[in-house]
């Protein structure tokens, strides 16, 4: 292991915005902090909004800086990645930001349910032969639902056309998801939300460089008496879908 990288792990103990816990911890138990992530990290009752897989949390720190009413958490089990959002959050003191350092596979240990009102899953690794490990695979989606709070709203970005042919399969079969949007090429038919098209992770810049087309999905876990999703916009008609635009 490089000396970089251990330096970031020494010094991600000390940032308060980056919560590590060991596994043996939160395996078949509950976090210290579920159900109370809102009061006790930031002292707020603001939506809770999650990145899962966030590496250096690009996207996490980017809705942060354009929303303060709502608080971000960035989780992904590597530390040396997390030291950079953990990092740039403390310097640009975002305090409605913290990170969690654990496997997306014990989310569910973390929060309570009805503490989260959405979720973004970007540029995730598709599993082409692990299909039990993709972040929208049934059995991690069953996860989110325990935590997630009616009308939450799920948002997946990627440049792998299969990984969101199969994420949309499932979420049209399944009667606790809603699919709000669908688009096969968010910067050819530019109707995806504005914070859709204006942030842009390092890996999308690349993938950009290259030439692929960038999908979008939106879905929701049902929409509450208001009408409008938990912790999000107000809800498109479903389903808004990039089909019906001409080519």
């Amino acid at each position: 292991m490089g000396k970089d990288k251990l330096r970031r792990f020494r010094e991600n103990k000390s940032f308060a915005n980056l919560y590590e816990t060991p596994f043996s911890q939160v395996h078949g138990k509950d976090h210290p902090l579920k159900g109370l992530w809102g009061m006790e990290v930031f002292g707020n009752n603001n939506p809770i909004t999650l990145e899962l897989g966030c590496g250096k949390g690009e996207y996490t720190l980017a809705l942060a800086r354009g929303d303060r009413l709502q608080n971000y958490i960035g989780v992904d089990i590597k530390g040396a990645r997390l030291w950079r959002g953990a990092k740039t959050a403390l310097e640009e003191k975002l305090e409605h930001v913290a990170f969690i350092r654990t496997r997306i596979e014990l989310i569910d240990s973390f929060f309570a349910p009805g503490e989260v009102s959405a979720i973004w899953i970007t540029f995730p690794d598709p599993q082409p032969r692990k299909e039990n490990k993709r972040l929208t695979a049934p059995r991690f989606l069953e996860r989110y639902l325990k935590f997630l709070r009616p009308g939450a709203v799920i948002h997946l970005k990627t440049d792998n056309r299969p990984l969101h042919d199969y994420t949309r399969e499932i979420v049209e079969r399944r009667p606790d998801f809603i699919l709000l949007q669908a688009d096969t090429d968010i910067y050819r038919h530019r109707k995806v939300p504005d914070m859709v098209l204006e942030v842009k992770t390092f890996y999308e810049e690349m993938f950009l460089r290259e030439g692929k087309p960038i999908t979008y999905l939106q879905f929701s876990t049902g929409l509450p008496a208001t009408g409008s999703p938990a912790g999000g916009p107000a809800a498109p008609e479903p389903v808004a879908d990039d089909d019906a635009v001409p080519r």
